[in-house]
């Protein structure tokens, strides 16, 4: 399999193919970015290469692996969306959330996720935001997109998938809601201090480029924590699919090259267990054709 990697080499931030284990320059692109704003063309080529480079291509030694979209143009997150999460903060929390939305005619749910400082890559270090003791883990299948797309159909909205890459939707709990505002306010929610801190979008290790990923409605996820599984889910258990979601965002606005959606995240995060992220844990993500990476929380 052959993917798409954003690396540091002899000082350089570059980006080329992972292969193997194996990191490769990219002759022709200076960034990930360019890769997706000529993606017809860069996935033709990706095709030719049948899963196998050509002869005479050099793998580097000492590049370290980044974020491999290190500056999406912008980031949106889906909530409740699995079926096993939602089943789980109805029995854990008394939360009255809808196991069948799509069934009772109700739409997606997105907000958006602050790009720039957010997003780091692996065995980056972590700091959890000033005042929010509270940081809790959502691993999640990030969906890059590669093709304008603007109303598009249901039965076309794959067709405008770059490729896939393993997230971490990190929430500072702590920040959920903004204090002395009465519960009943709709400004008492505070979805910029939860969601977009510095280090807030780990991403990696990895973009794998859509046609090596057999079936995305079907991958296996796991995330640990200090080595305990805590979420081992399958992106089955979406509520809305991916398709779903590019449709409807579409339809609100246009989605360009480079974007990135975050599907939403299964069972197991901090939040029902009472368990929230210290420092010195470590914190490891895998998802099935895409791969694995791990970041740590700062001291």
């Amino acid at each position: 399999m052959i993917q798409l990697v954003t690396f540091l080499h002899q000082g350089e931030q570059k980006t080329g193919l992972l292969h193997e284990g194996n990191i490769y320059a990219s002759p022709r692109y200076a960034r990930v970015q360019d890769v997706l704003d000529d993606w017809p063309r860069a996935s033709e080529k990706l095709g030719a290469l049948a899963g196998d480079l050509p002869g005479g291509r050099e793998p580097l030694s000492g590049a370290t692996l980044l974020a491999p979209l290190p500056h999406p143009p912008t980031i949106y997150f889906a909530g409740a969306n699995y079926r096993d999460h939602v089943e789980e903060m109805q029995r854990e929390l008394s939360m009255p959330l809808e196991v069948d939305p799509k069934g009772a005619g109700h739409a997606p749910w997105h907000a958006i996720k602050a790009s720039g400082a957010t997003v780091v890559g692996p065995d980056a270090q972590v700091r959890a935001p000033r005042g929010s003791p509270l940081l809790d883990w959502e691993l999640e299948l990030g969906v890059v997109i590669g093709k304008t797309a603007k109303d598009v159909d249901l039965a076309d909205a794959m067709e405008h998938v770059a490729g896939y890459v393993v997230a971490n939707d990190l929430s500072a709990r702590g920040h959920f809601g903004r204090p002395g505002v009465g519960e009943a306010s709709p400004f008492k929610w505070d979805w910029i201090g939860q969601k977009s801190f510095d280090g807030a979008c780990p991403l990696g290790p990895a973009i794998t480029p859509a046609r090596f990923v057999p079936d995305p409605m079907n991958l296996a996820m796991k995330l640990w924590v200090n080595g305990e599984l805590m979420q081992d889910s399958n992106t089955s258990q979406m509520l809305f699919s991916i398709a779903d979601q590019i449709a409807f965002l579409s339809s609100r606005l246009t989605l360009r090259p480079g974007d990135l959606i975050l599907t939403g995240t299964p069972a197991g995060v901090g939040l029902a267990r009472k368990r929230f992220l210290q420092p010195g844990d470590v914190v490891r993500q895998w998802i099935e054709h895409i791969g694995s990476f791990q970041f740590t929380i700062a001291p």
